[in-house]
């Protein structure tokens, strides 16, 4: 039997695909690219947009067509969030939220046997425990991921995630220690912890964040330790403290800013002011050698005026930022966002789009021209071009290195050359 997967979405969506496909392995699966014929495909979906959802149902509309007989199960937040919206997707055979996920082979195996549809979306609820599962190894990959957080309970006036991912619930330090030394074991350097709401690990069982980033660097056999998108509101000065101290902590801060303008952050029921994001910069850029700051950007939200995204722009300029990521804001149903009267037009979204990408292109190769003389320790993964070999810096600088001997996997010492608009080339120092 082969068995393929689609993921769409965010690290721990990706996670949680690669342990419903070792689940599949270790079962007798042979698993296969998902542009293969196969026997079962699983698509675990994302909702955070209405455009994921089109997408979502334009892969199960393509499966059923690369294979008319296969057994085909969606799974993940468009189904949890919008569960009479996916039971109309007939190509479906089993449809699961985002809870319960490994019992998808006893589905399947019910379907081959029954012929019977199966459906089954639990409600999330306030008792609910963090969904027990862990990877020893993940495919063609050099860093692992680690879910150690789901759930949400910041209700951010554009987002639908509390209602797809339910309330805050955290992997104990007990299971987060096992996966992480067969992690160790497997051969994986590098960690990069994840959730739904990193920031927010710990809430519910008397824990903080910095207590599994502790536990993380103090584990034989990994070198080093990555964070996931961090809540601004939520990094304290106690936790960057503790976090100056480790020697294995990659001192990359993704802090989600969303809008650099304060009218239009408290429009988005965002928990701080720019004021206070400024200063949480200055902070980490004052505690750690050579940090950057990666985050993501909104433009087009309902209400922003040409004098609001000019603030944002202006802001984003400020930060002097390494990298973002910038989308335009896109009506997701089920929201306050989505039901208020002040849409922004297309074009003038698609607009704000272009100039905010130049803005932060130019203050990425800004940053990445401060990287240049720099002996930064590289993490290897993958051959990109001719000789040319890919690794990321602890603070995911992507730099290119030429060699005839593969280095992927491996961690070393490079001397920065040049900048390009993306990435650096260095040589091994």
């Amino acid at each position: 039997m082969r068995a393929a997967f689609y993921t769409l979405g965010c690290k721990v969506n990706q996670y949680e695909t690669e342990i419903l496909a070792a689940q599949f392995e270790q079962s007798g699966y042979e698993i296969v690219s998902h542009e293969e014929t196969a026997d079962v495909y699983v698509i675990n979906s994302c909702t955070v947009t209405s455009s994921g959802d089109k997408k979502t149902r334009q892969i199960l509309h393509r499966f059923r067509r690369q294979n008319p007989n296969a057994i085909i199960a969606l799974t993940g937040c468009f189904p949890q969030a919008f569960p009479e919206e996916a039971e109309k997707i007939t190509e479906a055979d089993i449809i699961r939220g985002a809870q319960q996920r490994m019992k998808l082979l006893d589905d399947i195996h019910a379907v081959q046997t029954g012929g019977v549809r199966i459906i089954d979306i639990t409600p999330h609820s306030r008792e609910e425990q963090f969904e027990k599962m862990s990877a020893a190894q993940f495919r063609q990959r050099t860093r692992a991921f680690v879910k150690i957080e789901d759930g949400c309970d910041k209700y951010c006036s554009y987002c639908i995630i509390p209602k797809a991912r339910g309330p805050i619930r955290s992997k104990s330090l007990d299971d987060l220690a096992s996966e992480l030394k067969e992690l160790a074991t497997n051969g994986y350097q590098e960690v990069v912890l994840v959730g739904i709401n990193l920031s927010s690990y710990g809430k519910d069982i008397d824990l903080h964040l910095i207590d599994a980033v502790e536990l993380a660097c103090a584990t034989e056999g990994i070198e080093r330790v990555r964070l996931g998108s961090l809540e601004p509101e939520l990094l304290s000065d106690d936790d960057l403290k503790r976090l100056s101290v480790l020697d294995k902590f990659c001192p990359q801060f993704h802090l989600a800013l969303q809008s650099g303008c304060d009218a239009t952050l408290k429009r988005m029921n965002r928990h701080y002011t720019t004021k206070e994001y400024a200063e949480l910069v200055a902070k980490i850029r004052q505690a750690f050698d050579n940090p950057s700051i990666t985050t993501d950007i909104m433009v087009g939200f309902p209400g922003e005026t040409e004098e609001e995204f000019s603030a944002s722009l202006a802001f984003a300029k400020q930060i002097k930022l390494a990298k973002a990521h910038v989308f335009a804001y896109s009506k997701r149903e089920g929201t306050p966002a989505a039901k208020r009267p002040d849409q922004i037009a297309r074009a003038v979204k698609e607009r704000r789009s272009s100039e905010m990408i130049a803005a932060t292109a130019q203050t990425q190769k800004e940053f990445l021209q401060t990287q240049v003389g720099r002996v930064e320790n590289v993490l290897f993964e993958s051959k990109v071009h001719d000789y040319y070999y890919e690794g990321y810096t602890p603070n995911y600088v992507t730099v290119w290195v030429k060699s005839e001997t593969d280095l992927s996997g491996l961690i070393l010492p490079v001397n920065i050359l040049s900048a390009e608009s993306n990435h650096c080339i260095g040589e091994l120092y």
